[in-house]
């Protein structure tokens, strides 16, 4: 829908267009660029004017134009933090097709429009290209990346990183959306593929791929150079009291480096540098005082940073362009100015069409416009749900649109009257043709926040062995034959001629256990009290075997227990789903996310429940946000498929009404009937829902514990869902425990319940982890400082720059409005708003309403936003008193932000004047620590895995988990658990399960040059001990070559080695022996081995084999090399299957 714009075209000639305010400046930037075929840049006034123009051109964008995005720092002036990298990558990939796209429309704001940038010679010189086949030696490549800024680290997981791993290297290349993995041979680059960060597998091959510099300035030791002898000439104090001078001087780099970026450089460029001489630059007719508005800005921030000689900085106009600059530059291209004041001569605002409930008619607005109009009608919702609620609205009014697909396929239909989703702010009618009315038109406010995710693929393989990637020196450790000793380290010794590693844990009066890698799985680590309290056993004493019979003996009774609860279950008979079927797959497909592999088990392990004729009892744990609902959504799917009705029971109100939202919205395309029942409905709206739940006209229900009162009566219940159970009170448990006996039940939960329990408790209550994040979330970056109204400031001012919201969390009422007005004080720019448990229902959902639709932009609440608030747009949480919180808690709080692409930081305070108990110190420190997505499940401290076990075992284990270690103890309830079900009696005294040792005096281990960090080979060896099958050796296998490079000989030993293992466990054998000559096999007592077998053989092959003693098979043969030994020990091994 493109119209005809005049447009004066000269240098520094301004014009005019009138009438363009909201979503009007979109449709008229689309139709500028479509008319005139020449690159556009356009300058918002602020980070969310941005973001919201580049939501609507991408509605508006018909011809499919190239959109680019030249992104604020999000930092703010002289800010001691750096941008993520994620930013960095996005405005130097900007900057680099600036010059290769043909006529882009570039999307930017007047901050980053008026900052210094890099020169053009900066990106051409570090710019470079990847190609197979290429004749470029590792080495150089490593020299050149350095040169270009990229960061050498261990693993890559962000952009601007890169490894190096034998004749293999990972990068992540600026601009990209997956890291690569390039392998060579010899020189020659051999192929170059992508790869997945998450799981470090490789996913597709590219030919060639273009390299950009990873920072905007130079870390070449000629930029060092310049910006040394820069920051000399500059600044007066010594340079050697300066911890940014010194930093650079050694090649790191400090945070909050970009406001010294003209330093590197002998003259700076700006964006405008980078635009062709054609382009058109269009900005709004206020852009002066914005200009006028951000210089004051950093004017202001300059006189208070000032004074600071360790950290001194440069003026204002070194770092962003003066005025008579600025204007210079503008005047060398065309210029439109966007006016909101005055009409457009094509493009008119919309009468008001606003709902009004007190009204007879409350659609009466609408229905009289749509009865004038000639135009063709677009309405837009926010969401396939909105666009459902809004259907179901209008067709009370008997106003019955069509459904089209997009803005563009309704500007090529006929249709009069039509609905879609997208994200439009404001209405318009352009000329007598169209009109298009946003649903916040309608309904008064603007709906949904819209998440920036994308759908991404993400393969997470074995998320099971991390248990030891948190495992730091002297951190305690279990050895299920010698107790509680501490990890020192990984050692390299000689034994029989053969260099070993082994893994050294340190004892009692200084003893050191030795323990080879291969019996890793011997080892777990200590978890079920704090560190520092940790037993330290003592080598060859029976202190362990005591502590550890009494653990097993409680592990006995504890299985007993369980088994009974097991037994009840499996007698009882529920109903059996249908299977999913094409809607079922239908469904699944309208969720905009890739499902991580965990959530699909969880899917999957879900669904066969429900299928089955035992009544379901599953728990779904999974950290904040990482799509549990989901899970949920799809079985309530099933089940109301099948005719059920499903209720949905959450722990409070404002969960309840989010719960609703999102189940309208996922079910929008539907015909499913969902009801709410909550404190924020009227008594008339209640009614109705409980008559319609009896009378089966409602599908699905979302309530909280009114949902299970004696007087609500469902027609056909068939499956209740459960959020946070802990949070419900006794009387609501046992209430829920009556329902087991009748319906199937899911339960969700974030609170961490470690993998191990996953082993133990199978089959008894069924239990769901879902620990890998979702693709493109960042970790939330988390600092315990003092409180200081100057950190205060900064930290909510940097998250409104970038047109964020914040929570500032203060847990006490009495003192909630003295705490929100010093903060108006502090930032009056801010609009604060209250909440907390004690406002009136309605209040409450009013002050939640205001800030999830961004009427305010702090919000100082109590704990109240603990659970299930999801608002995309809030990425800063300040928590007053943090010392006064447990773990969990911290972790569920700290969950809140971080739930878009966008980087979130968590301030926890604490007070001043007052000391921080040892216990509050330590959790501090812990979520400090724990900052990795999923980070619920690593937090491995009593406050959380004794709690999750409580909560499944009930509370009596405490005492005897500490004393032997979490993962052991589990260990145990799982054997106890196999023995009764087996109608054995369970073996109390657990000692290492029987292993076999081999030993064929050959080098078996992981050299530290193929793979230097000791971490990543410790995790190695865990898997590789842990292995149950061939299967399972050879995945293992495929992916270190994919993610290391070809095996060395060790390490081929190592699997050869492990694999003759697991095949002489299944033969009951206690050890292999093999030399250059000969060979031993030691049996077990309890060998499957038919001794027949063993005689035939015998005396088939007398010269091979002899029998020594009652239980040693030797073998005779020349093994001069570790393959003739393993050739030799194998074919053994098969003759006595």
């Amino acid at each position: 829908m493109s119209e005809t714009v005049s447009i004066t075209q000269k240098p520094g000639f301004k014009n005019l267009l009138s009438g363009l305010d909201g979503s009007r400046k979109a449709l008229q930037l689309l139709a500028i660029a479509s008319q005139h075929k020449q690159p556009i840049l356009f300058m918002a006034n602020t980070v969310a004017e941005l973001n919201e123009l580049e939501d609507e051109i991408q509605f508006l964008n018909q011809n499919k134009k190239e959109i680019l995005r030249f992104s604020d720092w999000e930092t703010l002036p002289y800010d001691a933090f750096s941008p993520h990298q994620d930013i960095i990558s996005q405005r130097l990939e900007t900057l680099a097709k600036l010059t290769e796209t043909k006529n882009p429309i570039v999307l930017t704001t007047v901050a980053s429009c008026i900052t210094r940038l890099c020169p053009k010679h900066h990106l051409d010189a570090q710019r470079f290209h990847l190609k197979e086949g290429q004749e470029l030696p590792l080495e150089q490549l490593s020299r050149k990346l350095t040169n270009a800024g990229y960061l050498n680290v261990e693993n890559v997981h962000e952009h601007g990183e890169y490894a190096i791993r034998g004749a293999l290297m990972d990068v992540f290349p600026m601009g990209a959306e997956s890291p690569i993995r390039i392998d060579w041979f010899d020189n020659e680059i051999e192929s170059i593929r992508w790869f997945d960060p998450e799981t470090q597998r490789s996913i597709s091959k590219v030919s060639e791929i273009k390299m950009l510099p990873a920072k905007e300035f130079p870390t070449t030791s000629q930029g060092i150079q310049q910006f040394r002898q820069a920051f000399r000439e500059r600044f007066e104090t010594n340079p050697l009291s300066s911890p940014i001078y010194q930093d650079i001087s050694s090649g790191i780099i400090p945070a909050g480096i970009e406001y010294y970026l003209p330093l590197f450089f002998e003259k700076t460029a700006s964006i405008f540098e980078y635009l062709p001489d054609n382009a058109l630059i269009i900005r709004s007719d206020n852009f002066n005082d914005q200009f006028a508005s951000i210089q004051l800005d950093f004017r202001s921030r300059h006189e208070s940073l000032n004074y600071n000689i360790e950290r001194p900085i440069l003026k204002p106009d070194e770092i962003c362009l003066r005025e008579d600059e600025l204007f210079s530059q503008l005047n060398q291209y065309t210029s439109i100015i966007f006016s909101a004041a005055g009409d457009h001569p094509n493009y008119k605002a919309l009468d008001t069409v606003k709902i009004d409930s007190k009204a007879a008619q409350p659609l009466g607005k609408l229905q009289d416009f749509l009865t004038k109009t000639s135009t063709r009608v677009l309405i837009v919702a926010e969401s396939a749900g909105r666009r459902e609620a809004l259907l179901d609205l209008l067709k009370k009014h008997n106003i019955k649109p069509k459904q089209v697909d997009s803005w563009e396929a309704f500007t090529k239909s006929t249709k009069s009257l039509a609905i879609t989703e997208g994200n439009i702010g404001r209405g318009f009618i352009i000329g007598e043709k169209l009109a298009l009315i946003p649903e916040s038109e309608i309904l008064g406010e603007r709906v949904s926040q819209h998440r920036r995710r994308n759908k991404q693929n993400n393969i997470s393989e074995d998320a099971i062995i991390r248990n030891l990637t948190e495992l730091r020196l002297n951190a305690p450790v279990v050895h299920i034959d010698h107790g509680v000793g501490r990890y020192l380290g990984l050692t390299n010794l000689e034994i029989d001629g053969q260099e070993t590693e082994l893994l050294t844990l340190g004892y009692a009066n200084d003893a050191k256990l030795y323990v080879p890698v291969s019996s890793l799985q011997l080892i777990s680590r200590y978890t079920g009290a704090d560190e520092d309290t940790a037993p330290l056993h003592k080598l060859g004493t029976d202190k362990w075997s005591v502590a550890k019979q009494k653990a097993a003996e409680k592990a006995r009774d504890t299985a007993a227990e369980l088994l009974e609860i097991y037994a009840k279950r499996e007698a009882r008979v529920g109903y059996s789903f249908a299977k999913p079927d094409d809607q079922y797959e239908l469904f699944s497909a309208g969720f905009p996310f890739e499902e991580t592999p965990d959530q699909q088990m969880a899917i999957d392990a879900v669904m066969a429940d429900m299928s089955t004729k035992k009544p379901m009892d599953r728990l779904v744990c999974g950290d904040v946000g990482f799509g549990k609902t989901e899970v949920a959504m799809r079985a309530a799917f099933l089940a109301v498929q099948d005719g059920k009705q499903v209720a949905v029971l959450v722990p409070t109100t404002l969960l309840a009404q989010q719960h609703y939202e999102n189940f309208c919205d996922r079910f929008a395309d539907w015909p499913v009937e969902i009801e709410l029942l909550s404190r924020f409905r009227s008594g008339k709206q209640s009614n109705t829902s409980i008559d319609r739940l009896e009378s089966g006209k409602a599908d699905i229900v979302v309530g909280t514990h009114k949902l299970i009162q004696s007087d609500i009566k469902f027609a056909n219940l068939g499956l209740v869902i459960i959020d946070e159970e802990h949070r419900f009170g006794v009387k609501q448990k046992e209430q829920f425990k009556a329902l087991r006996a009748e319906v199937d039940i899911l339960t969700l939960t974030a609170t961490p319940i470690p993998r191990t329990l996953n082993m133990s408790l199978s089959g008894i209550r069924d239990l769901s982890i879902i620990a890998t994040p979702p693709a493109k979330r960042l970790s939330v970056k988390t600092f315990v400082k003092q409180k200081d109204e100057h950190q205060i400031k900064e930290a909510i001012l940097r998250e409104l720059h970038r047109g964020g919201q914040v929570y500032y969390l203060h847990n006490e009422v009495q003192t909630i409005q003295k705490t929100a007005q010093e903060l108006e004080e502090l930032i009056p720019e801010a609009r604060v708003i209250v909440g907390h448990g004690q406002m009136r229902e309605r209040e409450l959902e009013q002050v939640m309403s205001d800030f999830y639709h961004k009427r305010a932009n702090v919000l100082v609440c109590s704990t109240i936003i603990e659970t299930g608030i999801d608002i995309p747009n809030a990425n800063t949480i300040i928590i007053e008193r943090a010392d006064k919180f447990g773990l969990a808690q911290l972790h569920q709080l700290r969950g809140r932000v971080g739930r878009s692409h966008h980087q979130a930081y968590a301030y926890l305070l604490t007070p001043n004047d007052r000391k921080v108990t040892g216990d509050a110190e330590k959790r501090l420190e812990a979520i400090t620590l724990a900052d990795t997505l999923g980070a619920g499940f690593t937090l491995a401290t009593h406050d959380l895995e004794i709690r999750g076990t409580g909560e499944l075992l009930g509370d009596g284990q405490s005492g005897h988990i500490e004393h032997v270690g979490f993962s052991l103890f589990m260990d145990m309830l799982d054997r106890a658990v196999k023995s009764l079900k087996n109608g054995e009696s369970p073996d109390i005294d657990i000692t290492s399960p029987a292993q076999t040792d081999v030993n064929l005096r050959v080098p078996a281990l992981i050299p530290e040059e193929y793979l230097g960090d000791v971490h990543s080979r410790l995790i190695l060896y865990k898997r590789i001990a842990s292995a149950k099958s061939s299967e399972e050796l050879k995945d293992l296998q495929v992916e270190m070559i994919d993610r290391f490079g070809l095996l060395p000989e060790a390490t081929k030993n190592l699997f050869r080695q492990t694999e003759l293992k697991l095949k002489a466990e299944s033969l009951g054998i206690n050890k292999i022996e093999a030399n250059a000559k000969e060979g031993k096999i030691y049996f077990g007592s309890k060998t499957p081995v038919d001794p027949m077998k063993l005689i035939k053989l015998i005396q088939t092959k007398p010269d091979t084999y002899k029998l020594v003693g009652s239980d040693t098979l030797k073998f005779l043969a020349s093994m001069h090399n570790a393959e003739e030994r393993f050739q030799q020990t194998t074919m053994t091994l098969e003759l006595l299957h």
